[in-house]
């Protein structure tokens, strides 16, 4: 059942601590909003374009941020804040010394302080970047499960809550949902989440969120839920008689009638609000009771606006579990535009600006005051800046990641298989590091050729299971749940997977402690997870991704378990290299040289897109002289190598992962034609494009792999071909300029032999043929 809370003390008796907090929140509220004023208003925008911030948002949550920061939070603790508060944030950390008033005028501006809350661009202490909706949110739960991995590591406990300020709109998101049902979450006492239930979104207010179909769900998945519906003012009203009939008014009225009851004038109120039922005698005869004053006051008087209820509120955590605080506002609280339906991105007028300003006692021509360092208000900003000081982040250097085991191998294999194996020789070859592995994935551990390394490494839990089939004969894949295992199994939902590795990626900047996040899922889904995990790299996180089984490769599995564009998505996305092997050996390779470079300042996170198709590995022709070994190595984690060379070259074939056995193929049967072509191998089509940019001038690094690749002596029609969009690959025929075809998959999958789907999609080993004449014709 959800706890109610009811004031701490009688209203009209405030202490002196809570008048100086009282203050503080006005000075926030003012501070938020001159922030967006003057970016809109006063500054200068040479293109005309509405810069926006969220002053009615803002506001609806300047109470509750107040609370937190100068009363509750420590130094250990996290917070997440909601996307259109960060003016609050900005405000509150100016308060506390950490930015001076230079940033105060930036908000929005090249260079200033951001619209949204980032960890990465903001100037002060932002703990979770947020604005995407939805991850913001429920990155506090991954962070939680990062904290206590990196203190199973470092062997030092783990302390701190995790909150999260929470928009009630927001809640529309399924990823936070997908996210409370982790099976993880309901062990995870540091996590709290407060809603701002202000009834409104950025076009309406919102018919049907109730505060008690919220409770329910928090509920059923075991949070401890409070609910903080009014404020100390208007639970004493409630006391008297007819009180009870006006809270159950209030509670029973839609939400679009309450907030047309906040735009209403004192006359207005006393007709509106009671009802026309049996109960509206009663509560007309309370109403008559008060001043107009006090009755506009009151109905305004909500329990996400009185600071004495949110102290009681927050007293009340029980941090066995994680808890809710379900706090009721007004969008738009303390500012002429208080709860009208459209004032999500509405901006006050100079008039209601300076009226603002003559309410809260500031001058509207230097709005940048702070607080005389000997009152009340600024001992109360002193200590809470004492208290929230943070010792630097220890930097620990990661260990260094081997580039080569020096194994070679043969046979028929994939490169699926080939990533179970690289980590178990990841344990024997380079423990210290193998120990800072943690993978991840969303029920797919054994689909995905994980069954040794889980069996090698453990299952991690908050707190050692009991494993029943560990005596069953037919059990090959043990798991073994303790916190010391290595390996987080979640749930079917993918966003949680990247938002999980993500967070993992971070606690090198966050706590000290360097990790190697590794995700598996089907490749056909890294498209449902990349806008989360692109905003996990924006914020920090270094994670590698692993996409398997992927293309059309998969044949029988068909068009639904077939991807298509995920190349291109590795091609495009920001701090990102991407990798596709055609052999086992360069699984390895590619691995580690992904790690190698985590887990540090500068870093990058990797994408490998693996297949299930079985390969010849002595296609692979590894050289067999270490120092032929090590040239090879280096051109396959820079973008490619050349796999065969032609002494009388005509054409070049480029081809990627799964489709080099068909290269090969057409190739030997072109040469029978008398036409010979040089086979060159693409590892990362975004690498490739990197050194094309450098070396027009317009990006950083190296252009050498080029010349290794498609050196000018050897340039000739090319034909490119990829289990995959042929856009990826269709910027080589454009690093000389030479005739080419490029082939790919365009179209939905189909089921069927992968001969026959090969040849459905023109990627077959007669179409390479067919497009080689064609290109050289």
């Amino acid at each position: 059942m959800p706890i109610a809370i009811a004031p701490a003390e009688p209203f009209g008796s405030p202490t002196s601590d809570l008048i100086a907090l009282a203050t503080i929140e006005r000075r926030v509220l003012w501070l938020a909003t001159s922030m967006i004023h003057h970016a809109n208003r006063v500054r200068a925008s040479v293109s005309g374009l509405k810069v926006g911030g969220h002053q009615a948002s803002s506001a609806s949550i300047a109470t509750i941020m107040t609370a937190l920061w100068f009363e509750q939070l420590r130094a250990e603790d996290r917070v997440s804040v909601k996307p259109h508060a960060s003016p609050v944030l900005h405000a509150i950390n100016y308060l506390l010394g950490e930015i001076g008033e230079e940033h105060m005028t930036t908000l929005r501006r090249f260079g200033g302080v951001q619209g949204y809350p980032s960890r990465s661009k903001d100037p002060d202490t932002v703990d979770y970047s947020t604005g995407s909706v939805g991850i913001g949110a429920t990155a506090p739960i991954w962070g939680a499960i990062s904290r206590r991995y990196a203190s199973s590591v470092s062997g030092t406990p783990s302390y701190g809550r995790q909150y999260s300020l929470v928009g009630d709109a927001e809640l529309d998101e399924g990823a936070i949902w997908e996210a409370l049902l982790d099976p993880h979450v309901p062990d995870l006492g540091e996590l709290v989440w407060i809603i701002d239930l202000n009834r409104q979104s950025l076009d309406r207010v919102v018919p049907n969120i109730a505060a008690g179909k919220i409770e329910r769900m928090f509920g059923a998945a075991g949070w401890q839920v409070i609910t903080v519906p009014f404020g100390g003012q208007l639970e004493e009203l409630f006391r008297r008689p007819g009180g009870e009939a006006l809270r159950a008014r209030i509670l029973d009225m839609p939400n679009a009638e309450f907030q047309r009851l906040l735009r209403c004038p004192a006359d207005e109120l006393r007709q509106r609000l009671p009802g026309a039922d049996t109960a509206a005698a009663g509560i007309r005869s309370l109403l008559d009771a008060i001043g107009d004053d006090e009755l506009v006051s009151t109905i305004r008087n909500l329990g996400g606006h009185d600071l004495a209820v949110l102290r009681a509120a927050f007293a009340q955590i029980d941090d066995t579990r994680p808890t809710v605080i379900i706090a009721y506002t007004i969008k738009g609280h303390g500012l002429p535009t208080a709860g009208h339906p459209q004032n999500h991105s509405s901006l006050l007028t100079f008039e209601q600006y300076d009226q603002l300003a003559d309410e809260l006692g500031m001058d509207p021509a230097a709005p940048w005051a702070r607080f005389d360092p000997d009152s009340a208000e600024g001992h109360l900003c002193a200590e809470a800046a004492e208290r929230l000081r943070r010792d630097p982040v220890v930097d620990v250097t990661p260990p260094t990641v081997p580039a080569d085991f020096g194994r070679t191998p043969s046979g028929t294999g994939t490169t699926q298989a080939a990533l179970g194996r690289v980590l178990l020789d990841l344990t024997r070859s380079a423990p210290e590091v193998a120990r800072r592995v943690v993978t991840a994935s969303p029920d797919v551990s054994s689909s995905t050729n994980l069954a040794g390394w889980l069996n090698k490494a453990g299952v991690w839990s908050t707190s050692d299971r009991q494993n029943w089939f560990a005596d069953d004969p037919e059990t090959i894949m043990h798991w073994r749940e303790r916190p010391s295992g290595q390996h987080i199994e979640l749930g079917i939902a993918e966003v949680n997977l990247v938002s999980l590795v993500s967070e993992l990626g971070t606690t090198w900047s966050r706590w000290g402690q360097p990790l190697f996040p590794i995700g598996v899922l089907y490749d056909p889904f890294v498209e449902r997870a990349l806008e989360p995990w692109s905003y996990g790299m924006y914020t920090g996180g270094q994670s590698i991704l692993i996409g398997t089984p992927s293309g059309v490769s998969l044949a029988a599995e068909g068009g639904a378990h077939q991807s298509i564009k995920t190349p291109s998505i590795g091609l495009e996305q920001p701090e990102c290299i991407s990798f596709e092997p055609a052999f086992m050996q360069e699984v390895e390779w590619m691995l580690l040289a992904a790690m190698s470079q985590m887990a540090r300042p500068g870093g990058r996170s990797a994408y490998l897109r693996l297949s299930t198709k079985r390969v010849d590995q002595a296609l692979a022709a590894i050289p067999v002289d270490p120092a032929a070994r090590e040239r090879r190595r280096r051109q396959v984690v820079a973008g490619g190598y050349r796999l065969r060379s032609a002494e009388q070259p005509v054409a070049t074939i480029a081809a990627m992962g799964a489709m080099i056995p068909d290269a090969v193929d057409a190739a030997t049967r072109l040469a029978v034609l008398g036409v010979d072509a040089d086979i060159v191998c693409v590892t990362s089509p975004g690498l490739l494009f990197e050194a094309v940019q450098a070396r027009g001038g317009q990006g950083e690094g190296s252009d050498w792999i080029l010349d290794q690749v498609l050196p000018s002596d050897r340039a000739r029609p090319m034909v490119t071909v990829l289990d995959g969009h042929p856009h990826a690959l269709a910027f080589l025929g454009g690093v000389h300029g030479v005739p080419a075809r490029h082939l790919g998959v365009s179209r939905f999958g189909q089921s069927g032999d992968l001969a026959d789907v090969y040849r459905y999609h023109g990627i077959d080993a007669d179409s390479i043929v067919r497009a080689v004449l064609d290109v050289t014709a």
